[in-house]
């Protein structure tokens, strides 16, 4: 499962974003997410991807697009976090 998929399927679950309006480029003011939902999506990140976010917030996110690259990021930090959530990934099929 992609970053994106991932990060998807967080929007529609717990904020009830349709999954058609998900796309890279949908800014989150769009998708109506305000700052403290960005907050709380961080901490819903570091839960998924077993990440620890030690700086503050990066406050640059304004698309979906944006957000897959900071996970990707923080996982380019962790790469056996990623290796590790690959494989629970797969296994949830």
């Amino acid at each position: 499962m992609s970053t994106l998929d991932t990060l998807v399927d967080i929007l529609t679950r717990d904020y009830c974003v349709a999954r058609e309006q998900i796309m890279p480029e949908a800014t989150l003011e769009t998708l109506r997410l305000d700052s403290l939902s960005v907050l709380e999506l961080m901490f819903k990140i570091e839960d998924r991807y077993k990440v620890k976010i030690t700086d503050d917030t990066p406050t640059d996110l304004l698309t979906v697009g944006d957000v897959v690259r900071y996970i990707d990021s923080l996982l380019a930090r962790h790469p056996a976090m990623r290796d590790l959530n690959s494989l629970e990934a797969s296994t949830d099929t």
